[in-house]
């Protein structure tokens, strides 16, 4: 049942015939259930007036056959009634049988009985209400009954009644019953006629539908499967033009977009290498210059004592800049191996938790020279992964020096959270924090949240942005939650395992200090 729902929800072709066949099968429903009750309405009139005609007739001529036999005995009598039963049994131009009841009125003390009933047709089968509609009426009466006979047979009929005056005997009730057993015969073989109609109308919609649905959905599903291989990035496919119609026009113009696609990408894709193999050669490049003015710089350095102090201040700055160029090219050569998807992964197995602390005492100075302190929060003792040690101690870095340079004076918490399966990191500062347009900015590269203040400090710009690589090479995730002067929030969530994902986010990112 799940593979049949799945399959109608994936299939616009299924839809439309389903959809089409059940609207058919109404608007079918209803015109079949209209045009049987005007046809069974048209076939019981005809019947009923021709059933009507042939009781007045047959009534009139045993009234007429009665009045003649006054005076006569009481077998000459019996004689004119048993005639007017056979030839009212006998003769009749409709399809369907009749018989005859006479039944002695209510009131007639006569002691002569003439009731009688033809073909052992009980005489019960004629209902009271009727008999007494007949008995008040001057004219026929009719009703539809069910006609029973003395051996338990039920037949649906036609009962016709009139007042009749028998010699010597009183008056008594006339009745003319018609079977409509061919009549409902006729009325259900017409029904399952229109059904079987319906039906191989419903099979034809449906059919013609496909057939109809087949040269339009084609086109598209072709045209799905060869997006679908764009994606993959294969624009080597193209729609077949078999036609001048609509759909060999929207063929033509998602060929032309595909060719178009395909030289955008191909000229992005060759950009983007020209890109990073120009970063890369750069960043190689300035490396042995970059030696060279160091080495030199050191030189200087050493020998600042004998300087005056606009020499010193001055070999100072040239040292703290080459360091800060450095680290740049450092980054940018980082940058570049992510870009390449040259990037790869040393794991080995290590205690998260002293791992934590080492980059934390490392930074304990600098925290130290801005006013704030790094606070650790872990209930485990240890906390074994296996990662990259190297990127994860360089992700733990960035986000404790970005914590320090945005503490505002105020303390850094940091928080690890561990399972069997994931471990998490919080790093929560309540300094000046990140509002809304920065949240999905914060891990562009080059960004700042506060030019200003970030320059000052020195750094480049690609420190979280590394950081979110590293993370994701791990498949993990790395994550920021801030508020304006409520301080920041990243999370670290990576999995213990190499080559595993992470099942579950071990720390809330809004932080449970934080209330609207």
């Amino acid at each position: 049942m799940n593979g049949l729902f799945s399959r109608f929800r994936n299939s616009l072709a299924l839809k439309v015939i389903v959809s089409t066949v059940v609207l058919s099968l109404g608007v079918i429903y209803v015109a079949g259930s209209a045009l049987n009750s005007q046809l069974s309405a048209g076939i019981k009139k005809v019947n009923l007036e021709s059933s009507l005609t042939e009781a007045r007739s047959t009534i009139f001529s045993a009234k007429y056959r009665l009045v003649l036999a006054q005076g006569e005995k009481e077998e000459a009598v019996r004689k004119v009634i048993d005639d007017v039963i056979s030839a009212a049994t006998s003769l009749t131009t409709s399809e369907n049988a009749r018989e005859v009841i006479f039944i002695k009125s209510e009131g007639n003390t006569k002691n002569i009985n003439y009731a009688i009933t033809s073909n052992f047709v009980d005489p019960n089968s004629i209902p009271k209400y009727l008999s007494m509609s007949v008995r008040k009426s001057n004219e026929n009466v009719w009703s539809y009954i069910t006609i029973r006979y003395v051996d338990g047979r039920k037949v649906p009929g036609l009962a016709i009644g009139e007042k009749v005056q028998i010699p010597n005997a009183g008056r008594y009730e006339m009745y003319l019953v018609f079977s409509l057993s061919n009549q409902n015969a006729t009325l259900a073989l017409i029904t399952r006629y229109l059904l079987l109609t319906g039906f191989f109308l419903i099979f034809l919609i449906g059919l013609i539908t496909w057939m109809v649905l087949r040269q339009v959905v084609k086109p598209v599903r072709e045209a799905a499967q060869i997006a679908s291989k764009f994606t993959s990035g294969d624009f080597s496919e193209r729609m077949h033009v078999r036609s001048q119609d609509e759909m060999a026009i929207l063929a033509m113009a998602f060929n032309d977009m595909a060719e178009s696609l395909a030289e955008q990408f191909a000229r992005l894709e060759n950009l983007s290498r020209v890109q990073q193999r120009f970063v890369s050669d750069v960043s190689h490049e300035l490396r042995t210059p970059l030696t060279t003015l160091r080495m030199a710089s050191e030189v200087i350095y050493s020998a600042n004592e004998d300087f005056d102090p606009v020499l010193t201040r001055s070999s100072e700055l040239m040292v703290a800049q080459l360091d800060r160029f450095e680290r740049l090219l450092e980054d940018l050569l980082e940058i570049s191996r992510f870009d390449a998807e040259a990037a790869e992964l040393e794991a080995v197995d290590f205690d998260l938790i002293s791992l934590v602390r080492r980059c934390a005492d490392d930074l304990a100075l600098v925290a130290h020279q801005n006013s704030t302190e790094l606070r650790i929060y872990t209930i485990a003792s240890e906390v074994s992964i296996s990662a990259d040690i190297r990127r994860v101690e360089r992700i733990l870095r960035n986000l404790l020096t970005n914590a320090i340079d945005f503490a505002d004076e105020k303390p850094i918490t940091i928080t690890i959270v561990a399972s069997d399966e994931d471990v998490a990191v919080g790093v929560r500062d309540s300094g000046i924090g990140l509002d809304e347009s920065s949240l999905n900015r914060v891990f562009d590269r080059f960004w700042r949240a506060d030019l200003s203040r970030a320059r000052t400090r020195g750094g480049t710009g690609l420190g979280l942005s590394i950081a979110l690589e590293d993370a994701r090479l791990h498949n993990g995730e790395l994550e920021v939650w801030g508020r304006p002067d409520k301080g920041a929030h990243f999370v670290l969530t990576l999995p213990r395992k190499e080559s595993t994902s992470i099942n579950s986010r071990l720390i809330k990112l809004q932080p449970d200090d934080f209330h609207e």
